[in-house]
């Protein structure tokens, strides 16, 4: 009986120690896993999915000549960007909306710096009717393009390296303006190729018979007028002036024909007038967004033409 005695608590010892190395594992096994899960889960990212992979290349093809480096704000409501050029005389405003793109995820805001020049030479990269992802952790220092063609058979990505650029968002108030035409981008950019050919700068005047662009160089002048015509069938095509007071203006030129490379975005341009405040020309990219260029200006060289 003693023997028995013996063997049995044996035994029952070597269940007890199997036991708690089993609970042992057990509970590591759910630490491991927990650990997991909640890093998992405090990690934050940006993910965007655009099937016009195109129209991020023109986005970008449009402001990349004006700005060099700039920050890339990312939020829930969309994908923007806010810069001014080297010289503080210009401004850019973009903003694509988050349910313009097939898939977007943004977990926190964040920024993201970049150098356009850079970013442009890897959109490059990309064919016309490719799906572009953007894709970045919310602690990394690089973003990741990804490029697939529409049948799948090729798919790249390219990483980027992100910048530290310190900047601020200007606030930009809301203005009624002394004047606003809506008129075909196509034509704007060609008055403003043909106008640079003769003069530097363009005085821009807005009065009830339409909206007159005027330049002098040194060897001669040009005028061009435009009137409102809304008897067009599209109405991309129509030229629309609402004109509160009239207003004259005078901007240099190459400015106002970079913000012109915009014209692959969209069929009409819009402009904003008022005296002594910054024109904007605006043009709105369908069901995505808007990008939004703002150009002071020449008051000094008005005021010497008006005295001359």
């Amino acid at each position: 009986m003693a023997v028995f005695s013996e063997t049995s608590c044996c035994a029952e010892n070597s269940h007890n120690t199997v036991h708690i190395a089993f609970l042992v594992q057990v509970k590591f096994l759910a630490a491991r896993l927990f650990a997991l899960s909640g890093s998992a889960t405090v990690a934050s990212m940006f993910e965007a999915r655009l099937i016009q992979g195109g129209l991020l290349k023109r986005v970008l093809e449009s402001v990349k000549d004006l700005v060099n480096d700039a920050n890339f704000d990312c939020s829930s409501t969309g994908f923007s960007l806010q810069a001014m050029d080297s010289s503080h005389v210009s401004l850019v405003a973009l903003m694509l909306r988050s349910d313009g793109f097939e898939h977007y995820r943004c977990d926190r805001n964040i920024s993201m710096g970049m150098n356009l020049g850079n970013m442009a030479k890897m959109l490059k990269c990309a064919g016309n009717d490719d799906i572009i992802t953007m894709k970045a952790e919310d602690s990394g220092d690089t973003v990741t393009f990804m490029f697939e063609s529409p049948s799948q058979e090729r798919i790249s990505d390219f990483e980027l390296k992100l910048m530290d650029i310190d900047s601020e968002q200007l606030g930009i108030p809301d203005t009624d303006y002394s004047a606003t035409i809506k008129m075909p981008a196509g034509e704007f950019q060609r008055i403003c190729r043909d106008l640079s050919s003769i003069g530097d700068t363009v005085v821009v005047s807005v009065t009830k018979d339409g909206v007159k662009f005027s330049t002098t160089g040194d060897i001669g002048s040009a005028n061009i007028t435009v009137r409102q015509n809304t008897a067009v069938d599209k109405q991309e095509d129509q030229t629309v002036i609402d004109l509160h007071e009239p207003v004259t203006l005078t901007f240099a030129l190459r400015y106002l024909n970079s913000f012109a490379k915009a014209t692959p975005l969209s069929p009409f341009v819009i402009l904003s007038m008022s005296k002594e405040l910054p024109i904007v020309v605006e043009y709105r990219i369908a069901d995505m967004g808007h990008v939004k260029f703002y150009l002071a200006p020449k008051i000094e060289d008005e005021e010497m033409g008006d005295e001359a």
